[in-house]
Parts: C-alpha cells; sequence; structure tokens
C-alpha cells in the first residue's frame, strides 16, 4: 500500500495507464516516470505522474483523485494539463501556463514528446507530430517569459 502522496500517485498511474504503450513502445508509466525525472519538487512530481491520467486513463476523474486526497492545487494543475476536446494548441498551452504547478510539467512532457517522436518515428505523421510539440514548446516558453 502506498504510504506517500508521490508512492500514491505512481500507484494511480499504474493502473490507469495499464496496458497503455508511450511512443517509445514501452508501457506508459515510463513516459510519466521520466516526465518527473526532470522536474523539481515533490508536488511537481505528483503532478507530472497524474497529468494524463484524466485524458487517457479510462474512469478516472479530477473528483476522484481529490477522493484520494490530493491537493486542490495538484487537483488543478492536472487539469491544467488535460487537453478538452477541440481545445486548440494554444489555448491548451495558455492554461498550463497560467498555473506555476503545470508549467514546469508541461514543458517536461513536450521535450519527452519531442524527443520521443525524433528517436521513435518516421514519415509524415513524426514531421507532423514534431513540428507540433515544436510549437507548442515555443508558445510555452513565450507565454512563460511574459508570466515573469
Amino acid at each position: 500500500m502506498p504510504t506517500s502522496p508521490l508512492e500514491k500517485a505512481e500507484a494511480i498511474a499504474s493502473v490507469a495507464h495499464e496496458g497503455q504503450l508511450d511512443k517509445r513502445g514501452r508501457p506508459f508509466l515510463a513516459h510519466l516516470r521520466r516526465v518527473a525525472g526532470c522536474v523539481c519538487g515533490e508536488d511537481e512530481r505528483i503532478v507530472a505522474l497524474l497529468h494524463d491520467v484524466v485524458e487517457k486513463g479510462p474512469g478516472w476523474t479530477l473528483s476522484a483523485l481529490a477522493a484520494k486526497g490530493f491537493s486542490p492545487e495538484i487537483v488543478a494543475a492536472v487539469d491544467a494539463l488535460t487537453r478538452r476536446e477541440g481545445e486548440s494548441d494554444q489555448a491548451f498551452v495558455a492554461r498550463a501556463v497560467a498555473l506555476p504547478l503545470a508549467r514546469s510539467v508541461k514543458r517536461a512532457d513536450l521535450k519527452d514528446n519531442l524527443e520521443s517522436a525524433r528517436q521513435f518515428m518516421s514519415g509524415p505523421e513524426a514531421e507532423e507530430r514534431i513540428a507540433r510539440y515544436e510549437a507548442e514548446l515555443r508558445e510555452l516558453d513565450a507565454a512563460i517569459q511574459a508570466a515573469a
């Protein structure tokens, strides 16, 4: 049984993403761990582990995360990192930048996705993803600069 909030986040992520693969063809949890390894602070690591749970984890909601005892700040950061259906990349990035706890996680997530696309994908789909991730990263960095 998980004893710390970080262990609880990893356990939830493991269950939520069971059977899912990342862009490298590895268990999706590996992506979440790489993102968590690129941010500082326990809250950022928790958010990194949970950032795709609501979007990609069947049955998971923000309310369920709150019911598991995660703070309102962590739940809000996960919400900011959960893409809405039909949402533009610009609107998505703007929501992530609005919360300091979400910013570093979004940046680490984009960088990991970009690196994975460059190394493990090819063809037109890879080119499209790389261009999208690079554009989102530029938008994120510009928004972070503007907020500073």
